[in-house]
This record gives structure tokens, sequence and C-alpha cells, in this order.
């Protein structure tokens, strides 16, 4: 297998919101791109991303996991609740400064509060760029001991096909809460279960869980690719 590069700083200035993060370039392209978010409490260095990023860009993909706006703005604490939209906006732009160095299709994702975010432009449909495909780490269907509070307004409206990876141990959603709300998207849905993690998905501190950025390739290429 030929040796990956090592990603380099990436940003563009040229739009509002500006885009921020990493980019890593395949040894080998595919033509695909994925773009890759964070999570309220983090930044695109999470473990969890720059592992993703890695497994994603050694099988051809060329990835950006970029900063939110909000995460450019402050580098510490979570969104603001007037941040959604300018994050959104900052998901566009990225999105379509990654498109264009791309000569196949377009891939969008992100960990709780960043994968909603990407799955709310997804269900924009009419300001969103073409998006071939989904990826959702931990969604945070309802706060911890909310599950009242669902967050599927837009679910309905929701038609990208979406790969939706959750612990069995999440407390922002049990399997069987996200079995049920997954009924509500129109679009082609596969949910996979991460047996005993929570909503880190393993990548917390030295206990991550190695081979999931691994499996979930897989997983990946039988939902997108076939």
């Amino acid at each position: 297998m030929p040796r990956q590069p090592a990603p380099e700083v990436f940003t563009d200035i040229t739009v509002d919101p500006f885009v921020r993060g990493w980019l890593h370039r395949p040894a080998a392209a595919s033509g695909d791109v994925l773009l890759l978010t964070h999570g309220a409490g983090g930044n695109c260095n999470a473990p969890l991303l720059v592992a993703f990023a890695e497994t994603f860009s050694s099988a051809g993909f060329l990835v950006l996991r970029c900063d939110l706006p909000y995460r450019q703005n402050r580098p510490y604490g979570p969104p603001g609740p007037g941040d959604a939209k300018r994050d959104r906006a900052g998901l566009k732009n990225a999105l379509t400064v990654l498109a264009k160095m791309a000569s196949h299709r377009a891939f969008i994702g992100g960990q709780s509060y960043g994968g909603r975010q990407c799955s709310m432009l997804c269900a924009e449909h009419e300001n969103a760029p073409v998006i071939a495909g989904l990826l959702l780490l931990s969604y945070p269907l309802h706060p911890p001991g909310k599950p009242e509070q669902l967050r599927t307004q837009h679910f309905t409206d929701l038609r990208t096909p979406t790969l939706i990876i959750q612990g069995t141990r999440d407390a922002f959603a049990s399997i069987s809460e996200l079995e049920q709300a997954i009924k509500q998207i129109p679009a082609k849905t596969r949910l996979v279960p991460v047996e005993g993690a929570g909503h880190d998905l393993g990548f917390k501190g030295k206990n991550k869980k190695s081979d999931l950025p691994r499996k979930i390739a897989t997983e990946f290429e039988s939902f997108f690719m076939q």
C-alpha cells in the first residue's frame, strides 16, 4: 500500500464563514471526497475524526476534517443557541470548496452535534450542495435523560442516504430509540451498533477502539458504493 501523505493545514478565507481544518490527500485517489466535523465539546483534532480521516484517506478519499464556525470563534465550550445556522453555512462552504477538488462523489459526516448539523444541511435541499451520502457518528437524538426532547424535526425532509454509527451505551440515544426515529427518514438508512461503546465510540484517552474506523469503512463501502 502506498505511504499516505501527512495531513495539510487547510484554510479558505474567500468565503464567509471561512473554512479551517486539515486536509488528508490520498496516495491513490478514488475521486471521492469526505468532509468530517466534530462534536459540541471538541474540534477537528478529536481522536475519532483523525482516525476516521486516516482510514478513509487510505481507501482513496480526499478527506477534510474541519472546525465549525463556532469553534473557529472560540477555542473552548459548546456552541450557543444562535450558532447552528452559521455552523451549517460553514459546512456548506467547506463542502463546496472540497467538492471542487473531486472528480466523483462528495460525502459529509460528523460526530454528535456536528453530525446533526450535517443532517440538517442535507435536509435543506435548496441550500445544500450535492451530497451523495451522510455519515452520522453518535447521533444526539435527545439530551441525556430527556427522551421526550427528540431532535428529529428535519428527518422527514432528509433524502440523503444515511449511515449511522451508534454505541450501545450512548446516553444520547439507545439503539431501539434510533431504530424507531430513523423510520421517519425517507432515504435509505443503515444503523450500525457498536457494542459496549458510549457517546465517544470508544475514542477517549488511551482507550481507543482502533479497529472501528476500518470496520466502518467496510460498512461504508457496502452501503454507499454497491
